[in-house]
């Protein structure tokens, strides 16, 4: 089901009840975010989009933040996709620059939390440099038994699957498995995703109806939730805002409603 909001609500009650957090029993396990809207935000404004970016990475620390805080288990943001090594060079490497200077920022903020970082996607195409400064965060949070954070990066959903079709066909080369076991929950097993749920949620920025190529197999009954708003104006407030929605969403999952 796919929930849009097409213009900014404004809520009768007042600021202390919308700062109100769900009912952890009524949160989903897991949220998945596709933040879009950085340049657009930049744009407005006439500024360079690193800008947008830069502003982008406040409201990053802002979800994570929340998200602990409310009792999220998994948050997942799709931060840099396989398609946007297709930006200006200049633009990379200035995303490059800010996931570093989030890291550092942020490492000694998770280790206190019990945050455990997670990457996933083609880690390997990144700047040595960016994937030693993951490597240590991932090292140092590994033992943290909290809120799980992942950050998808070089990643895209068709490659994700075509890599687990072809970890299933070498695995029936080689005679592991018949051609009968590969079943959906199989392949699930060759995925980023594979020790991490579904999302139940998933929330876009900037309005545009889309998943981008994020979580192709994942969402499959994912609730889906499309604001206009841009990321770096996305709130604590609207963000709670949507989680209540949430709880009010029938997850059928192919069956007729009860």
């Amino acid at each position: 089901m796919i929930y849009t909001r097409t213009r900014k609500r404004r809520s009768l009650k007042s600021k202390s009840a919308d700062n109100a957090a769900p009912d952890p029993s009524e949160l989903p396990r897991h949220v998945a975010v596709i933040m879009d809207g950085n340049g657009r935000w930049a744009k407005k404004r006439m500024l360079n989009r690193v800008k947008g970016h830069e502003r982008g990475a406040d409201t990053v620390r802002t979800v994570v933040r929340t998200s602990r805080e409310i009792g999220i288990r998994y948050l997942t943001l799709y931060a840099f996709s396989t398609e946007n090594w297709q930006r200006p060079q200049t633009e990379i490497t200035a995303l490059m620059t800010l996931l570093k200077r989030f890291l550092d920022s942020e490492t000694r903020e998770m280790i206190d939390n019990n945050i455990r970082l997670n990457v996933i996607g083609e880690k390997e195409r990144l700047p040595e440099d960016v994937q030693n400064v993951f490597d240590q965060t991932l090292s140092a949070t590994a033992g943290n038994d909290g809120m799980c954070l992942t950050l998808a990066l070089s990643y895209g959903g068709r490659a994700e699957i075509a890599r687990a079709a072809r970890a299933a066909a070498q695995a029936f080369k080689d005679g592991q498995i018949d051609v009968t076991e590969i079943t959906p929950e199989y392949l699930s097993g060759f995925l980023y995703t594979a020790e991490i749920p579904d999302p139940e949620l998933l929330i876009r920025t900037s309005g545009e109806i889309r998943v981008s190529n994020f979580l192709l197999w994942q969402i499959a009954y994912t609730e889906i939730f499309v604001t206009p708003t841009l990321w770096p104006d996305f709130t604590r407030e609207e963000y709670l805002d949507i989680l209540k929605h949430f709880k009010d969403r029938e997850r059928r999952f192919g069956r007729v409603s009860s």
